[in-house]
């Protein structure tokens, strides 16, 4: 079960059927989708959502729904998962956001982001979160260095789900460590202690 995550303006919650239709709003929003393959249909977003709350079954955290408290009762998510891919710095735990557009430019995705991070070394005693995106992002990339991540030159890689050659195929990697835990040498870690490795996402 998910736990809520309270901010000044947010809450970040378990998702709700309503949430569905601003989802798939959001999705087929091609600004919103920019750095995206494509926007998503209906049905592709649902799918999306189901794996979202598959994975907070799974892994005890994922992508939490953002209510904007009294404004707005899903703006997007924003949260931490395990990729499904592997690449040279998987296993891993990633932070990442989707906001609609009227909710950009208001340091939302900065705020929630924060406190999943707080969230992911306080309470689940994670090791490390990374965060990856297209270099031309710059909206996210500014929120991952507003957040003290830092860019990793050495950990830019080639996304192996999307096709070589293709114009957003390269991405930039980001990386946080857990300050309370120095001599982690950022081992992500999942609820409990338990270090991430490839059987275990696997296994989530």
């Amino acid at each position: 079960m998910a736990t809520d995550i309270l901010t000044e303006r947010l809450r970040l919650r378990p998702w709700v059927a309503a949430d569905r239709e601003p989802f798939a709003a959001l999705n087929a929003d091609a600004l919103v989708m920019e750095h995206f393959l494509a926007t998503l249909s209906r049905d592709e977003s649902d799918a999306l959502a189901d794996r979202i709350e598959g994975k907070f079954q799974k892994q005890g955290f994922g992508f939490w729904a953002v209510e904007v408290r009294g404004v707005v009762p899903f703006a997007g998510f924003i949260g931490i998962s395990v990729p499904s891919f592997e690449t040279h710095f998987t296993p891993c735990v990633e932070i990442g956001w989707r906001l609609a557009r009227d909710y950009w430019n208001q340091g939302f995705a900065t705020e929630g982001a924060a406190a999943v991070l707080r969230h992911a070394f306080d309470t689940l005693q994670l090791g490390e979160v990374v965060a990856f995106t297209a270099p031309g992002n710059a909206r996210s990339r500014r929120v991952m260095e507003k957040l003290s991540m830092h860019y990793d030159p050495a950990g830019d890689f080639d996304h192996p789900l999307i096709p070589a050659g293709h114009p957003l195929c390269r991405h930039v990697l980001y990386r946080i460590g857990n300050p309370a835990l120095p001599n982690k040498a950022l081992e992500p870690t999942l609820p409990g202690g338990d270090i991430v490795t490839p059987r275990s996402a696997a296994q989530r």
